[in-house]
């Protein structure tokens, strides 16, 4: 039999607050015995794709990164009106 973690286990596996698993326990997979929650490690790694994220272009993004740095404008200064140039 795998081993089976708690709440409280399961969401130091998972790097999340224990009260994030409690809210979402309806769309994660579990095990569930009368009262008692709990989770296997094939759980936890469902539950650790559902929430995986790739960036789709990573060159799209790199392109509109430096694009958007060159379109950047000071802020202007704190305390007072801002000065017509």
């Amino acid at each position: 039999m795998s081993r089976r973690y708690t709440y409280p286990e399961a969401a130091a596996e998972l790097r999340v607050e224990e009260s994030w698993l409690r809210r979402h326990i309806k769309k994660l997979p579990h095990s569930k015995k009368g009262r008692v929650v709990t989770f296997s490690a094939e759980d936890l790694d469902l539950i650790d794709a559902m929430h995986h994220h790739e960036p789709t272009a990573a060159q799209t993004v790199a392109a509109s990164a430096s694009d958007a740095v060159a379109t950047l404008r000071p802020l202007p200064r704190r305390g007072g009106a801002a000065r017509i140039a």
